[in-house]
């Protein structure tokens, strides 16, 4: 008896018919559209957060210290939003990334690859890269409005006060006193 249970336990666990549906009011085009709005966000988000650690790594010259952990924690900001934009896909139905293929074939973040870069370079890439993030959350946010969707606008609202902090801090430190 017991084998049978376990048999019919694992069949269930393994149909491939039944599609992961996570119950929401919003329509499924709404889902959709939002899924497809967040999850690119989460492919920037990552090639971003790579990025971020791949010049945090990388860093050097007299100011070396400073940008360094300007950096990590840029980086800690970053990979703290990927959890939460992902499980809010999910929360609405909608699925998420799946691999580092998926996130390459999504992002629109460009890769840096040199293998050196001037650090002044190195924090005006980042700044110009979290500016576009900024306009693109916007953008995402726009969607959110057309579906009413109000939970991932909210959360949006504050990932865009962020990416505007790291923005800003970015910027200021690429200025060249007078």
């Amino acid at each position: 008896m017991k084998k049978t249970n376990s048999r019919k336990t694992i069949e269930l666990l393994h149909r491939r018919e039944a599609p992961l549906e996570t119950p929401t009011d919003l329509t499924r085009s709404a889902t959709r559209d939002i899924a497809g709005a967040m999850n690119a966000i989460l492919a920037d988000l990552f090639a971003l957060y790579l990025k971020t650690k791949n010049f945090h790594w990388h860093m050097s010259g007299p100011h070396f210290r400073d940008y360094h952990l300007l950096l990590d924690e840029h980086a800690d900001q970053l990979f703290a939003m990927a959890d939460p934009i992902a499980e809010r896909i999910r929360k609405i139905g909608g699925l998420t990334l799946r691999s580092i293929g998926h996130i390459s074939r999504t992002q629109r973040v460009l890769d840096n690859d040199a293998e050196y870069v001037e650090p002044l370079d190195m924090l005006a890439e980042l700044a110009d890269d979290n500016k576009t993030l900024a306009t693109r959350l916007r953008e995402a946010h726009n969607v959110c409005d057309e579906h009413r969707d109000v939970a991932t606008a909210s959360l949006i609202e504050v990932w865009i006060d962020e990416t505007e902090r790291r923005t800003w801090f970015l910027f200021e430190t690429t200025r060249r006193s007078n």
